[in-house]
């Protein structure tokens, strides 16, 4: 999946909307972000199988790992404690799903990234 022409202002517009959209187990979760990341930057729903593991499940959709220290802006990326899937918004931090809205931390604590191309 290549990503659209206008993929920075559709994941700019998807982070706006979710700025304050707390965390509901079953509509707005980590998976969901990724999801909609994965969408706002190509245009297509990833296919995806769910896995014992979130990890092994964002393995399913057959996007290459990378470092996270290498991951860019529309990445998705993991973190360790809790684990949970985010996405990368700059050079340095991720966004995640919280109770109150998003939360961003330092890519420094993710585990794991995939590319998103």
């Amino acid at each position: 999946m290549a990503r659209l022409p206008d993929w920075h202002a559709r994941l700019a517009a998807l982070l706006t909307a979710a700025e304050a959209r707390p965390f509901h187990a079953h509509r707005w979760n980590c998976g969901r972000l990724a999801l909609a990341a994965v969408r706002a930057s190509t245009g297509r729903m990833p296919a995806w199988r769910s896995r014992p593991t979130l990890e092994a499940t964002a393995d399913s959709a057959g996007f290459p790992r990378i470092p996270p220290a290498f991951a860019r802006a529309g990445d998705v990326v993991l973190a360790g404690d809790p684990p949970r899937l985010g996405v990368v918004v700059d050079g340095g931090r991720a966004a995640f799903v919280g109770p109150r809205g998003l939360v961003r931390v330092p890519l420094t604590t993710c585990t794991t990234a995939w590319r998103i191309d």
